[in-house]
């Protein structure tokens, strides 16, 4: 009985993930959205700005505070827009780190695919979610094109 208990809670490699790691998980996954997003934004910064903000006597710390952040800042919003909104497709990132018992919205719809009778359910849900999808998206292309008019 005890050797039964026992085993049932145990776990492949003595690791369990439960919801931090799925959301460890989703954000490793993502981050690359606000990576490269940021990376592109630094990369048509004009260095100048920088250097003439050290040469006016500002502070390594200041010179990023009010001269760099400020024109990478929006690129750094859209990337994490766009990775929210990534998110919600990854549904296999979401079945492999999942702890049992948690029914997220991309289980809940496989689930639901199952059961014909619910068809009509999970075709609004999917259509609720790819709606709710393009508002994010439409936000960091506006970020994105607002300040690269300023440019």
């Amino acid at each position: 009985m005890r050797l039964a208990r026992a085993h049932r809670h145990a776990v492949p490699i003595g690791i369990q993930v439960g919801f931090w790691g799925m959301i460890i998980a989703h954000g490793t996954f993502c981050i690359v959205m606000v990576f490269n997003n940021v990376l592109a934004r630094l990369r048509r910064m004009n260095p100048g700005l920088e250097e003439a903000s050290q040469d006016l006597g500002a502070t390594p710390w200041q010179t990023f505070r009010m001269v760099t952040f400020p024109q990478f800042r929006s690129a750094l919003v859209a990337g994490a827009i766009l990775a929210f909104a990534l998110s919600f497709d990854e549904v296999y990132v979401t079945i492999f780190t999942a702890p049992p018992g948690v029914d997220t919205l991309p289980l809940w719809i496989m689930n639901q695919m199952a059961r014909p009778n619910e068809a009509n359910v999970v075709n609004v849900v999917a259509t609720v979610v790819i709606l709710a999808s393009f508002i994010p998206v439409w936000v960091s292309q506006r970020l994105s094109r607002d300040v690269a008019n300023r440019d």
